[in-house]
């Protein structure tokens, strides 16, 4: 096997806390930023969420000479329309499908009017920004029938805040369940303490890439909520790959303290980790600078849980896994200690044995 630092020997259980700590620091920041904005009156949400989850009108524009992405976004930032979501047919190269957040004068009620109303509000505001290519087609005539006009707007559509709240809470519950899986698995596979440790450390990476979004207000999609459903697997992976070189060396080197053997099982492991999480954080990069605003969420949340994937393995699963094996060995000793003071025994050390005295006979 190929390996990058052949013969490292860092004591990382003794930077764990350093490292804890920079993890609260960040996790209390993401809280403050949610909490502040959520309770600040005329602020803003505590998440910035996307169409997908807060609503809004979904808009399909055939052009007979497609404008870029990137046209097609200025002209609606020049409208008003923030955060847009533009994406190209997978079938039909000539059309693109726009979706825009709800706007402010139609948000005051669910019912049916206001539902209609935003989409007519909606797909004026997408009109005026898509006049600046030129006219819109007739509406008894297509773009390719109307020499005069360069798009038309074939097909309006609203989604609504309640289909975007069953959405965020179907995302919650698969994430949930996926952390349930992964804890039972790991807990038949190796031990529930490594267990605890493993699940801990993905609600970490999940909650520090949350804190991030939160202070940063990046947009929060569909897509975003894939990035964390990868997150968990890819922390949880690191996680195994240590757990299972600490099993194998407890099996050969009894002699050594359980603080000892995960160190050198961290070391032992540091350049695959360098390898395989290196070429995730490459590619992850490329996708945020050159991805585009369609992948932005996604490639951010990949981002930053990548980084804190890796160093969660570190400084929470693995010592989290140390600390509650070493809890748990004392509260065994403080049972059989128990269990024979009850019995009216005395304990002895290891070096001491109870002795029968025999009468000597001379």
């Amino acid at each position: 096997m190929f390996q990058i630092l052949p013969n490292i020997n860092v004591d990382w259980m003794g930077i764990r806390k350093p490292l804890i700590f920079v993890s609260i620091v960040i996790l209390i920041a993401g809280l403050a930023s949610a909490i502040g904005r959520q309770l600040s009156p005329g602020g803003t949400d505590a998440f910035n969420l996307g169409v997908d989850f807060q609503g809004g009108t979904v808009i399909t524009a055939k052009f007979k000479q497609k404008p870029s992405v990137e046209e097609i976004r200025t002209a609606l930032d020049g409208a008003g329309i923030t955060e847009p979501i533009i994406q190209d047919s997978l079938d039909k190269t000539d059309e693109v499908l726009i979706k825009i957040p709800l706007l402010e004068s139609s948000q005051s009620s669910g019912d049916e009017a206001a539902t209609a109303n935003q989409v007519n509000i909606g797909r004026e505001s997408v009109k005026k920004a898509l006049d600046t290519f030129g006219a819109e087609a007739q509406p008894n005539l297509s773009v390719q029938e109307d020499p005069n006009a360069s798009y038309k707007i074939v097909g309006t559509d609203s989604v609504g805040p309640v289909a975007g709240a069953q959405l965020r809470n179907q995302a919650v519950i698969a994430t949930l369940l996926g952390m349930a899986g992964i804890l039972l698995f790991i807990a038949f596979r190796y031990d529930w303490t490594y267990a605890a440790g493993a699940v801990i450390a993905v609600f970490h990476d999940v909650l520090i890439t949350l804190a991030f979004f939160s202070v940063f207000q990046w947009e929060v999609s569909l897509t975003v909520l894939a990035a964390f459903l990868t997150l968990v697997g890819f922390s949880v992976n690191d996680s195994i790959v240590i757990f299972d070189r600490i099993r194998e060396n407890l099996t050969m080197n009894r002699d050594k303290s359980l603080y000892a053997l995960t160190n050198d099982s961290i070391n032992q492991t540091m350049s695959r980790t360098i390898v395989t999480n290196g070429l995730v954080f490459l590619s992850v990069l490329a996708l945020v600078l050159f991805g585009g605003e369609v992948l932005r969420g996604f490639s951010l949340a990949l981002f930053v849980g990548s980084i804190a994937g890796t160093y969660s393995t570190i400084a929470i699963a693995s010592p989290i896994a140390i600390w509650w094996q070493s809890k748990i060995g004392e509260s065994k000793m403080k049972e059989v200690q128990v269990s024979s003071q009850a019995s009216g025994e005395k304990l002895a050390s290891a070096s001491r044995r109870s002795v029968t005295r025999r009468p000597v006979t001379r």
